[in-house]
């Protein structure tokens, strides 16, 4: 069995900690590791296989350093160089797998949700290996508990076995997201669960399938991989053909015309935490009913979640609400409200707002960058590189650099001199200058960057040199930094 963990959502819902750089997956949302890491961690057992991952193609370098974190390996990277849905994303990987001459059965699964019971999660995934190795296309269906209006539904008939094993029934209807009165007569029948969008088929079962309900998205997929640049564990997905692919998800595009679809009941502490409201529902609570993260003051405040990570954050008089701060933004919201907060990022992508993209501290395959201070015609950043590791040979037609080496040791390439820095030493890059920073040492180097010049612009970088193969002519302005 190999999984193939979808990590391509960019978690709009969780703003303003999710960015697109930067998405709800590779944040420690629930505990010390990610989101991310947790479901690599919890696929680390006997018969499993290493993961595939497909991700977008500006998070592999996250993708690597968290696995990197949590000592786990995987067995290959799709890289998609922007979304098209589930449906191309697991066709994808089904493709690879068969041209490999691998028809395994796939575990399809998000790498942003929670699975508190790994022991439960294990029993259901055992039910579901049988009816898949028997040709069905299984669905993990959550018992509904709860008028829940912000997730799927899937009606199964409990009645007829229809040859399917104990504990596995044939899926009748999808339901999209209900108003609260029909989530409550869902709940009531005891015949519908919650879509927790993890499946169990064999690669074969749905692109065979797919090819039958969505050839669309099968031929598009077949030539966008034929097209793909390899590298390695890396499979870059070909743009020009992937653009041309429909964006589909694996519910439209198969499940809900299949007449192989079942679900298996998954009870194990599921939760896709995509909104605030399921962020406080899965965290302890005080004595007033307040999840409180970060330097936070809450008085006469009951059932809300405040989150500071960094100023001060006081709350008078509350009840329901969601309060999140980070260094360049605060969103308050009613708890009734959280599911809409994806409308807030959309009025703030329409207005042109850089908040929605990345945070402050922007990482890099090299380590990160934050930014301090800005103005007209300067900029201060503090920049971390990792031991061993630097960054792009560049240069920047437009602005100068001022480096001051807080600490750690600095190897500066300016020009034809390359000479070592050290804490409290400093050095000048002028405009025009070809340059290289990198860290020798065995510890993070870390240093104060003053930029200053007529334009100041993430894209005013030319690079002549990158250990990491990224390709300026197909990197966005805002990820070409260093």
């Amino acid at each position: 069995m190999i999984p193939v963990i979808l990590s391509g959502g960019s978690g709009s819902r969780l703003w303003p900690l999710s960015r697109k750089l930067f998405p709800k997956q590779f944040l420690a949302l629930t505990g010390e590791q990610t989101l991310f890491q947790q479901t690599v961690e919890r696929l680390a057992f006997d018969g499993m296989q290493p993961p595939l991952l497909v991700c977008n193609k500006e998070h592999r370098f996250i993708v690597k350093e968290q696995l990197s974190a949590c000592k786990r390996s995987i067995q290959g990277l799709l890289l998609e160089p922007f979304g098209r849905n589930t449906a191309p994303a697991v066709a994808m990987a089904a493709m690879k797998l068969i041209e490999e001459g691998r028809d395994e059965l796939l575990l399809v699964l998000p790498a942003d949700h929670v699975i508190e019971d790994h022991k439960s999660f294990q029993r259901s995934l055992a039910l579901a290996t049988t009816a898949a190795e028997r040709g069905e296309m299984v669905l993990f269906g959550v018992p509904a508990t709860r008028p829940e209006t912000g997730y799927g539904y899937i009606k199964c008939d409990m009645s007829e076995r229809h040859g399917l094993p104990d504990g596995v029934n044939r899926v009748v209807q999808f339901v999209e997201k209900p108003d609260e009165a029909r989530a409550q007569q869902f709940v009531e029948s005891g015949e519908y669960f919650w879509n927790s969008g993890m499946f169990l088929f064999r690669a074969s079962v749905f692109l065979d399938e797919l090819r039958k309900h969505d050839p669309d998205i099968f031929d598009n997929c077949l030539v966008a991989l034929e097209r793909s640049h390899r590298n390695g564990e890396e499979v870059l997905i070909d743009p020009e053909t992937f653009a041309c692919c429909p964006d589909n998800s694996i519910d439209y595009a198969v499940m809900e015309k299949t007449s192989l679809a079942c679900v298996v009941p998954l009870s194990a502490g599921w939760s896709d935490v995509g909104s605030w409201s399921s962020i406080w529902d899965v965290h302890p609570k005080d004595s007033d009913g307040n999840v409180i993260k970060g330097d936070v003051i809450a008085q006469d405040t009951h059932n809300s979640l405040i989150q500071g990570n960094g100023k001060l954050v006081t709350v008078l008089g509350m009840d329901d609400v969601v309060v999140v701060e980070t260094k360049d933004a605060i969103m308050v919201a009613h708890k009734d409200k959280v599911q809409d907060v994806k409308k807030l990022v959309a009025l703030l992508d329409a207005k042109e707002r850089r908040e929605t993209q990345n945070h402050c501290a922007v990482y890099r395959p090299w380590g990160w960058y934050d930014s301090v201070d800005m103005g007209s015609r300067f900029q201060v950043k503090r920049i971390c590189v990792n031991p061993g590791a630097s960054l792009s040979l560049q240069m920047h037609h437009h602005r100068a650099e001022h480096w001051i080496v807080v600490s750690g040791t600095a190897q500066v390439t300016c020009g034809e001199k390359t000479f070592l820095l050290t804490e409290n030493q400093s050095t000048y890059i002028p405009v025009t200058s070809v340059h290289r920073l990198a860290n020798p040492g065995k510890i993070p180097l870390e240093l104060i960057e003053v930029q200053s010049g007529s334009y100041l612009g993430e894209d005013d970088i030319e690079r002549f040199d990158d250990v990491y193969g990224r390709a300026e002519h197909t990197a966005p302005a805002q990820s070409r930094a260093h």
